[in-house]
């Protein structure tokens, strides 16, 4: 009788040997080769199993060696990175066996914040730690969890981590889905970063990337040595299908090893990194052929068999879709089952509206449409600046507002009133990193944020921690902020002012914004009668030595429950009952 067989894909470290389990259904032989024999192409050959793979255990190989797959398909040797590998010495080199548990996580029992609560600050580890000429890794990113701590933010959501080509990218092309960026650190520096989020109270969110893979340095890329079509062989589309604005690298989410090799993919991050959340790039492309037309029923399957597992087990995890055509089946739990996804008509109606030159231009009624939700609010995330809308040609909001003088008054203003709207709407809200200081600069991985504004510019962080503190209601007056209901109760695009009425079932705030360069009386309907106190007024001189300290008092709402307020110039103020 055979010994028993360990169960898995991959690489798995046994009590002094090593387990290789990988899928090459037309190979005609697999072995391992790696630093435990001297690299040889054929002591250690694989015995095939049923449905196309191989296993094999190696007696001293263990973790930290170095390994490749010999396959041989018509007499051709093939030597292949482990497309399970956790672990790599970097995108064209060997696979490193990596023991998956061996990991001290401290007890780490971090509860993920209810979805109405969450703070997204959207981050790429390269960028926002880099030096120049370093692209930055996690270790250094850990370091300003303290800084993102103090800003209120309660969710990192990080840019891809799968290691990619080269040492510089936005991580949106992974070479091997499974390895953690040498660059970044390798595996155990994102479990340490995790780790450290939670212990300061931040969940984190990862960006996964399922529509292509690559298309560079690639070892997926016709694995086994068979190929249809002259295309990507067996973890690939060999038709029409195949192709997607990235490469032609579109996985055949129709082959069940395929399937499962995406959806093991998904949910190791969840389970082995704990991380709190994911966010699927450009899901338009893995549920239809070209973005339009042809769908694809079983890239619908995948995305709700993956999100459903997730939901099913860990409730409290967020998952995101970014789809940006705003299709309610991407939230349905017949159609794709996200929690929810990214609202492209809420920034583009919002940049919009504060990047206009001229104030008669601005649409009060444009703003009005995005900022009451239809159905539920937290199945859509909020935001002004992401790292698509502020990236190739286009810019961050200071600069498209003020491209001559992106620290001036106008552009201070008006970004800051963007995002107080996006702090102060219903949705899950997510600042894009550098925006709490005004960052200029367009996104570029090769380009570190500019680290002197934060200090320059703390008085805009400090609006923007106080914005983030209500929107949470640390302080306990703005619970409203909180809520699910928005009642808009003005829009006036003739003097470009407007309100609404953020609610809980049982508290209530009041936000009131004035999109015009000069100051207006403001008359608004309120929730109840009594004495308003004013939380929030963006253009408090505190916050920069260019604004006008504009005064916005507290009010008295009587019977019917209306009150008149002064509000400043491109300023966003709120009110809580006293």
């Amino acid at each position: 009788m055979s010994e028993p067989r360990t169960m898995g894909v991959g690489s798995i470290p046994l009590e002094g040997r090593t387990a290789f389990r990988v899928w090459a259904p037309h190979a005609e032989s697999v072995a391992v080769a790696g630093s435990f024999n001297a690299w040889s192409p054929d002591r250690h050959r694989l015995e095939r199993e049923d449905a196309g793979h191989w296993y094999g255990e190696v007696e001293g190989a263990g973790p930290g060696d170095e390994y490749k797959y010999v396959i041989t398909t018509n007499g051709e040797q093939l030597h292949r990175v482990d497309p399970r590998a956790r672990e790599v010495t970097n995108s064209v080199g060997n696979g490193v066996i990596y023991d998956r548990d061996a990991f001290d996580w401290h007890g780490d029992s971090f509860a993920t914040p209810d979805h109405h609560e969450l703070v997204i600050y959207e981050t790429h580890i390269g960028s926002f730690v880099a030096q120049e000429g370093d692209p930055g890794d996690i270790a250094t990113m850990a370091s300003r969890l303290g800084y993102l701590k103090s800003l209120g933010i309660n969710a990192i959501e990080l840019m891809p981590v799968a290691e990619f080509a080269g040492d510089y990218s936005w991580g949106y092309n992974p070479a091997h889905p499974f390895a953690v960026e040498s660059t970044y650190g390798g595996p155990d520096r994102l479990k340490a970063f995790v780790r450290e989020a939670h212990q300061h109270g931040i969940a984190v969110i990862l960006d996964v990337v399922l529509n292509h893979f690559g298309p560079s340095d690639l070892s997926l890329w016709q694995f086994d040595g068979a190929s249809d079509n002259g295309k990507g062989g067996i973890y690939f589309y060999q038709d029409d299908r195949s192709h997607t604005p990235w490469g032609d690298t579109r996985p055949d989410y129709g082959r069940e090893e395929v399937r499962q090799y995406c959806r093991d993919n998904a949910l190791m991050w969840i389970e082995e990194f704990h991380m709190d959340g994911l966010r699927f790039d450009a899901t338009l492309y893995i549920r239809t052929v070209s973005g339009v037309g042809t769908d694809i029923p079983e890239g619908w399957a995948l995305m709700r068999d993956i999100n459903l597992s997730i939901r099913q087990e860990l409730p409290s995890k967020l998952l995101i879709a970014e789809d940006l055509q705003n299709d309610p089946a991407l939230t349905s739990l017949d159609g794709a089952a996200f929690n929810a996804q990214w609202d492209a008509g809420f920034v583009h109606t919002l940049r919009a509206l504060v990047t206009t030159p001229d104030d008669a231009a601005r649409s009060m009624h444009d703003l009005a449409g995005v900022v009451a939700p239809r159905g539920n609010p937290w199945e859509r995330v909020i935001y002004s600046e992401s790292h698509d809308e502020v990236a190739n040609g286009k810019f961050r909001v200071p600069h498209e507002i003020d491209p001559a003088d992106p620290s001036g008054w106008p552009a201070q203003k008006r970004a800051t009133l963007a995002t107080a709207i996006a702090l102060t709407s219903a949705g899950i809200p997510m600042l894009f990193q550098g925006q709490e200081f005004l960052e200029d600069e367009w996104f570029r991985d090769t380009v570190p944020l500019d680290w002197e504004r934060a200090e320059s510019f703390r008085d805009i962080v400090r609006l923007v921690r106080d914005l983030v503190s209500l929107r949470r209601n640390l302080t306990g007056t703005t619970a409203g902020l909180t809520g699910p209901h928005t009642d808009v109760t003005l829009v006036d695009d003739v003097a470009k002012t407007m309100a609404w009425v953020r609610s809980t079932d049982t508290e209530s705030a009041c936000v009131v914004v004035n999109a015009s360069a000069e100051p207006r009386e403001v008359t608004v309907g309120l929730p109840q009668p009594g004495r308003w106190a004013v939380r929030f007024n963006s253009d408090a001189a505190t916050y920069s030595a260019l604004f006008g300290g504009h005064s916005t008092l507290d009010v008295d709402a009587g019977e019917p429950a209306v009150a008149t307020l002064s509000v400043g110039p491109y300023t966003l103020v709120v009110l809580s009952p006293a």
